[in-house]
């Protein structure tokens, strides 16, 4: 099993380019099922992920044109609608493909799903859903067994909370369902509106994208179309806190500043000079620490989950005490028994982890325990004192494009070891 070799203590210098958005590619990839058309996908990350969703597709009979950067899907010979456990098991994001392939072809048996161990997220939210369209559901042996009778039926479908993915799979089965749906409380990530973009140049009718409310009005078919997913925030939010934890100054290239604007303002309060340029971010700090700054985690636009345990990161080594709330997943402190082992000092009540920032942490043998909390760790080994090695660094391979490459660029000194 690869890990990866990180001596700290270099400020970081020079441009990053921030691909495209995982979270962003893997439901627009799941939306080539709604078409007999070609949907070609520019900007397309190469992650683990996107390779597993395209295998997924592939189980289902979708035809995948690969080049660099890009994906060319058609969903034209799609010939089994179900979705077994061995493939659905390695990564949630695999059920979305019930939505599209119960609106298409009326039927669909998809396995419960997996993914990181970050908490239970129950997939209640996107069976309500189809069931207000009018699908007939039935769970057995691991396994939802969903039909329609003829197609499915525009409705409203009201989430009481905030669901990114019951949002995505709701928008796709709703674009090809008999008149209009009604998705209330909807989430505003911006994701959400890449997803709603696409199906519009398939096509669809969609309104209020980046509202909590959307209206889609069914279409009996969808056509191809090209689309450029969007910028990965979360990378992009990752290589800023970077900064702040080993010092320096860093360009991200490519990405808006309105995708990780509470991000900004977090990393602004702490004293880090930012300045913004149409689509680029320069991230600077001096020789002094980052201040400390309580978060709290919340759904767009607020401070993302997906960016908490780098955060912790950062505040391990900032001036002064901070609070981290988080308040979207139950169980995603895992990575501070790991902080801890390299001198950080962490007390967890609850939802609520209390930082002391220390002065410098040092680096030590450490493993990544999801996608998220693996590259924290990595924050944390920029800024360390020593070496640190991080084990299990599959996690990273999921959702970081060249993510080595990107940090020995500004003058990072990190290596992969092979297995």
């Amino acid at each position: 099993m690869d890990r990866i070799k990180i001596e700290g203590g270099v400020p970081l210098k020079g441009r990053i380019p921030i691909s495209g958005a995982k979270n962003a590619a893997l439901p627009l990839m799941a939306a080539a099922m709604l078409t007999d058309g070609v949907l070609t996908l520019e900007n397309l990350p190469d992650l683990a992920d996107t390779r597993l969703m395209q295998e997924i597709l592939s189980n289902h009979g979708v035809t995948a044109e690969p080049r660099a950067g890009a994906i060319s899907l058609s969903g034209r010979k799609i010939d089994n609608l179900e979705a077994p456990y061995d493939l659905v098991r390695k990564m949630r994001a695999s059920f979305l493909v019930l939505g599209p392939l119960l609106a298409r072809f009326g039927e669909a048996k998809v396995s419960l799903p997996g993914g990181c161990a970050i908490g239970t997220r129950p997939v209640d939210l996107h069976l309500k859903a189809f069931e207000a369209l009018g699908a007939e559901l039935r769970l057995d042996s691991g396994y939802v067994y969903a039909r329609a009778k003829g197609r499915l039926n525009g409705g409203l479908v009201h989430f009481p909370f905030v669901s990114v993915g019951a949002t995505e799979n709701t928008l796709m089965a709703a674009s090809l369902a008999d008149g209009e749906t009604i998705i209330d409380n909807a989430a505003m990530e911006p994701e959400i509106g890449d997803l709603a973009r696409c199906l519009v140049a398939m096509g669809a009718e969609i309104e209020g994208i980046g509202t909590r409310t959307l209206r889609v009005r069914g279409k009996s078919t969808l056509h191809g179309a090209t689309h450029r997913v969007l910028p990965d925030r979360i990378e992009a939010g990752t290589f800023a806190i970077a900064v702040g934890a080993a010092g320096g100054a860093v360009t991200l290239d490519g990405v808006s500043p309105d995708l990780i604007g509470s991000l900004l303002g977090v990393l602004r309060v702490g004293g880090l000079e930012i300045e913004e340029e149409g689509n680029s971010i320069r991230i600077a700090r001096g020789p002094a620490r980052h201040r400390s700054v309580d978060i709290v985690t919340e759904p767009f636009p607020g401070f993302p989950t997906d960016l908490q345990a780098q955060y912790m990161a950062l505040a391990a080594t900032a001036m002064g005490p901070s609070k981290i709330t988080e308040t979207i997943f139950e169980n995603r402190f895992m990575h501070v028994p790991e902080l801890m082992r390299m001198g950080a000092e962490i007390e967890i009540q609850g939802h609520i982890a209390h930082v002391k920032g220390v002065d410098r942490l040092k680096g030590a043998p450490v493993m990544a325990t999801d996608l998220r909390a693996s590259v924290g760790l990595v924050v944390a080994a920029l800024a360390a004192e020593g070496e640190t090695v991080v084990s299990r660094v599959y996690h990273l391979d999921r959702g970081f494009e060249r993510l080595e490459e990107k940090l020995r660029a500004c003058g990072a000194r990190i290596e992969r070891l092979k297995a």
